[in-house]
C-alpha cells in the first residue's frame, strides 16, 4: 500500500492530531500541548522545526517531526508515524523533509537519544545513517532506562 502524503509545517490547528498520535504510540514522548505550541512558535527558543505528514487525499495528519537547532548542530526531538501508518515510509519521509531544512539553514550534525529498549527506532535511526556516540545511564524514568545517543553527519548528506 502506498500512501501520497504532503508535509508542511505544524499548525496550532494539527495538535489535536498529533497528540493522539504521540499518546497511541508507547514508546513515544507525551508531551504536553503547550510544548507543542512552543515547538511551533517561531519566537521560541530554542528555534524549532516541527512538521507534519498529511494524506494528500483525505488531509488527516497521519505523522510528525519536531527538532531543535542551533546551528552548525540540530537535535530530533520527535519523530512519530500513526500505528495504522507505519512501515510506509513516511518517517523517512518527514527525516529527509527535517534534512533539507536543516541543509537551508547550516545545521551540519544532527543528533539524538532514543530510549535503549526502542529497537525498532534503534534499528530506523541507524538505517538513516546515524551512528551511536554514547549511552547516559538511568536518563530516562518510568521505567528508570538507558539512553542511547546517536549522531549524523550531514554535511553532503543526501538522503
Amino acid at each position: 500500500m502506498k500512501l501520497e502524503i504532503a508535509i508542511r509545517h505544524m499548525t496550532a490547528s494539527d495538535l489535536d492530531r498529533v497528540l493522539a498520535i504521540a499518546e497511541n504510540l508507547p514508546q513515544a514522548p507525551h508531551w504536553a500541548k503547550a510544548a507543542y505550541l512552543n515547538a511551533i512558535n517561531p519566537e521560541s527558543a530554542p528555534r524549532r522545526i516541527a512538521l507534519v505528514a498529511a494524506s494528500s487525499q483525505s488531509g488527516s495528519i497521519v505523522g510528525f517531526a519536531v527538532a531543535s537547532f542551533l546551528p552548525p548542530q540540530a537535535e530530533l526531538e520527535i519523530i512519530a508515524v500513526a500505528q495504522e501508518s507505519q512501515r510506509l515510509g513516511l518517517g523517512k519521509s518527514l527525516f529527509q523533509a527535517l534534512v533539507a531544512e536543516f541543509n537551508a539553514a547550516g545545521v551540519g550534525e544532527l543528533v539524538l537519544e532514543v530510549r535503549a529498549s526502542n529497537r525498532p527506532a534503534l534499528a530506523f535511526y541507524r538505517a538513516l545513517g546515524f551512528a551511536q556516540t554514547g549511552l547516559r545511564p538511568g536518563y530516562y524514568a518510568d521505567p528508570m532506562e538507558d539512553a542511547v545517543l546517536m549522531a549524523l553527519q550531514l554535511s553532503g548528506n543526501l538522503l
